[in-house]
């Protein structure tokens, strides 16, 4: 049953028209997700959903006395409550049943020599009774501490005033307060922005199970995977809505976007084709080509016409080393680390070895920003040792972009670094990172965090170092950008150290998940989900379990190269067999307004040999449109 309709919503702020024509659907039990770049009105749809915001025009429709509950990135409590007693507000009602429930019991003890009097309060109190187990009268508390519990309240917080919390931790607060709410409807907007791994992969159990109906704003992928059953896209100003998790529903994308790209393409060379004949029809200037060509000309005219389908654009760009290493590209041995009495880490040991991929994850305040900096000689050790095998050349991104000027212009910040590139050379390369036009002559200061990360990875990308250290790459990079440069890492022939809470793109790039945490540090080979496994893997089946080895992921990492090689050789056999196809295209095209020459068709002799021609192009033609269909068919499966 469809619960929430959406048709037709528009929304401008001045003359930027940022919701254009939202139409979706959400069937009652679904979960979907609103997904799209930075700007593209996913807030402002939610708002609008939630009776914050009005649309300019559309409609939507939302069942009768269906429960909404609504989630902002920057949510409100009460300041003079405990954090206890903003959640106990939820259960009001059941805690006024409860006292009245007390008061019957002292009245029914009261009133036992009196049936008619006894009969009566009996029966209030059955019916409170009813209604107390209902709503879940008798776990309430047990709720609120669950809930506290998962979303990272240690118990010492509870009694805590609301006015003390961060900003963060008043929205853990609230997203609490309404899960404990039950709402029919969830709106959620970044739910996972100040939960840690913990706290958010509670909430994917929590939202998985919940009864209602959930629509979530998210950038985290994994979350997207493990919670959404369907998916709707904002693209500039309209929306696209898929089946399945982020994972199949970008699939899906995909595979919409190539056939719509095929159609146009087919509908433009038709349309090329008719009109190439009627240019040679009113060339002739006779009576009955040019009632031909006006024949032709209203044909074209009722055509339905395809739209070039339209995506956003994303950065395309590889990295490359410019040497090999050795065998051992990095140890630390004994590192030990501390800022006046906190000490961060002692005594650690790491060794990266050519082509290695680790992902570093732990809380904050950890030190894992601090253990970059040791290596790439900003900070100093107290104890312990950096050493580096032979022909290293180190790379590092930093997650604040701390190394750019912020007086310099893009095109500056960039050239300065590489003065002996030609500006060409630099403007191709910022290009690739979607810094074109006039933007290369903005100031870094002026620039947003995700424009940073992007002046910082091309820089990192022009440098050709076979050691990667990445201190959250994917922070402030939108969804598609993220994919981009996962791939990119994945093609790339050195080692990778990266610190990352990105959990899809752990699971994408990491061999090696090494866990830091107070007391120390544990290393688990397999990327994120392999880590996850073995942690919470039952203590009994420790053992038996069974564990991959250095040399079978090695071997995994094998196949998976072979396979990116095969898809590399496939992906240019079909573009080839486009090439080969377009020419015979034209082959035929050309052959067909010969044959509709008035001329040539007073010749017989030309009139067959073009036919005899135009059979033989077709022919080929049609071969080749099967093998464009069995690679590219290889090529998706």
């Amino acid at each position: 049953m469809i619960i929430l309709s959406v048709q037709g919503v528009r929304k401008a702020f001045g003359a930027n028209e940022v919701l254009k024509s939202v139409s979706f659907t959400l069937q009652q039990g679904q979960r979907m997700g609103l997904v799209g770049v930075n700007g593209s009105g996913k807030t402002t749809l939610l708002r609008i959903l939630a009776g914050d915001d009005q649309s300019d025009a559309g409609q939507i429709h939302i069942t009768r006395g269906l429960r909404v509950g609504y989630l902002a990135q920057q949510g409100a409590a009460d300041p003079n409550n405990t954090v206890w007693q903003e959640l106990e507000l939820v259960f009001a009602p059941l805690m006024e049943i409860e006292e009245r429930m007390r008061v019957l019991e002292h009245d029914m003890a009261e009133a036992h020599g009196n049936e008619a009097a006894f009969a009566k309060i009996s029966a209030e109190y059955t019916r409170l009774n009813d209604a107390f187990e209902q709503g879940d009268g008798y776990a309430w508390r047990s709720a609120i501490q669950g809930v506290l519990s998962g979303l990272g309240f240690s118990p010492s917080q509870w009694e805590q005033p609301v006015a003390q919390l961060s900003g963060g931790e008043r929205t853990r607060l609230c997203l609490a307060r309404l899960l404990l709410q039950k709402p029919d409807l969830l709106l959620l907007d970044e739910p996972t922005n100040h939960l840690d791994l913990e706290a958010s992969q509670w909430l994917e159990t929590t939202l998985q199970n919940y009864r209602g109906t959930v629509l979530v704003i998210s950038h985290d992928r994994y979350f997207l995977d493990a919670v959404c059953t369907c998916l709707t896209e904002l693209l500039m100003g309209t929306a696209e809505q898929y089946n399945g998790n982020y994972t199949q529903a970008m699939r899906q994308r995909e595979e919409q976007f190539e056939i719509r790209l095929k159609a146009y393409n087919l509908q433009q060379k038709e349309i090329e084709r008719q009109q190439a004949i009627i240019a040679r029809y009113r060339m002739f200037n006779r009576e009955k080509s040019v009632r031909a060509a006006r024949s032709r000309e209203k044909a074209l005219a009722r055509m339905e016409k395809v739209e070039a389908p339209q995506d956003e654009r994303a950065i395309r760009f590889r990295f490359h080393a410019r040497r090999r290493t050795g065998e051992d590209v990095l140890r630390l041995r004994g590192l030990s680390k501390s800022f006046g009495p906190r000490t961060l880490f002692q005594a650690m040991d790491l060794h990266l070895r050519a082509g290695d991929r680790v992902a570093i994850i732990g809380p904050n305040g950890v030190g894992k920003s601090t253990l970059l900096k040791l290596i790439t000689g900003q900070e100093l050790p107290d104890d312990g040792a950096v050493r580096f095998g032979s022909n290293v050349d180190i790379g590092y991104y930093d997650q604040h972009q701390a190394g750019l000027h912020p007086n310099k212009t893009v095109l500056d910040e960039v050239w300065d670094r590489f003065p002996r590139l030609e500006q060409t050379d630099i403007r191709n390369a910022l290009g690739l990172f979607l810094f074109t036009g006039e933007d290369v002559f903005q100031p870094i200061h002026t620039l947003s965090g995700g424009e940073k990360g992007r002046v910082a990875l091309t820089e990192l990308m022009l440098r050709g170092d076979n050691l990667l250290l990445l201190d959250e790459p994917t922070n402030h990079l939108d969804m598609d950008s993220c994919e981009v440069l996962e791939a990119a890492l994945a093609d790339f022939p050195g080692a990778i150290l990266a610190i990352s809470h990105d959990r899809y793109f752990i699971n994408r790039i990491a061999d090696r998940v090494v866990e830091m945490r107070a007391d120390g540090i544990t290393e688990y080979l397999g990327n994120y989900d392999d880590y996850y496994e073995r942690k919470h893997r039952p203590a009994d089946t420790e053992e038996t379990a069974p564990q991959r080895t250095r040399t079978e992921i090695g071997k995994e990492r094998k196949r998976e190269r072979l396979n990116r090689e095969q898809a590399r050789a496939l992906r240019a056999r079909v573009a080839e067999l486009e090439r080969t196809i377009e020419a015979r295209e034209a082959e035929v095209t050309d052959i067909e307004a010969q044959m509709a020459d008035p001329t040539v068709c007073a010749d017989a002799t030309a009139i067959a040999e073009l036919s005899h021609n135009y059979q033989a192009a077709k022919d080929v033609l049609a071969t080749l449109y099967e093998d464009w269909t069995i690679a590219a068919e290889e090529l998706e499966g």
